[in-house]
């Protein structure tokens, strides 16, 4: 694909809860800045040329757009950032709340991935996959959320047996306001 605005790194096609890079250079330069992952490759290295499509998570290809990095396509048509934000909304729960953590962290030089794995929102790096083990996970939460101390619980639970150190994002919605709480498990 030769994409004629210099400022247009790549094309991704949104599938599902997912877009898609098929342009396995375009991916490349991608993902050596730490956006998506090579398709069904379980560890991916920076350091590594890879074959496969490159996978980025509606996050990256909403943030990628933003920055006019990436020209996006849903159903094989081309679509605006705005177009892309509605759909994302559609699929995902909480994708503002979750998407300005997100846009914050990032900004920031921080590389997200999904937390999933963690029993959170977003894992993160101040280096990198491959690099270091993400020192944070992060759940997010919108302001309005009533916390139960169970959830509280949780949340230390999970910082002890991953051993990392979770965050708690509270998101205004109604503001641009993100209060970050860190848990920390402690012996006493």
């Amino acid at each position: 694909m030769a994409v004629h605005d210099k400022s247009i790194l790549a094309e991704a096609s949104v599938v599902g809860r997912k877009a898609i890079t098929l342009d396995v250079e375009e991916g490349g330069i991608l993902f050596k800045q730490f956006y998506g992952k090579p398709l069904a490759v379980a560890k991916p290295r920076v350091d590594q040329k890879y074959e496969e499509p490159l996978v980025l998570s509606l996050y990256e290809a909403l943030y990628l757009c933003e920055r006019n990095t990436i020209k996006v396509e849903i159903g094989g048509e081309h679509v605006d950032c705005e177009t892309l934000k509605q759909y994302c909304r559609k699929v995902s729960h909480n994708f503002d709340v979750k998407y300005k953590v997100y846009k914050y962290l990032r900004d920031r030089n921080y590389i997200i991935r999904s937390g999933i794995k963690y029993g959170a929102d977003f894992a993160v790096y101040t280096l990198g996959p491959g690099y270091e083990h993400a020192p944070y996970v992060v759940v997010v939460a919108p302001k309005h959320y009533k916390l139960r101390p169970a959830d509280i619980v949780a949340l230390g639970r999970v910082s002890h047996s991953v051993k990392k150190r979770t965050v708690l994002a509270i998101v205004d919605e109604n503001r641009d306001n993100i209060h970050y709480i860190v848990f920390k498990w402690v012996k006493i």
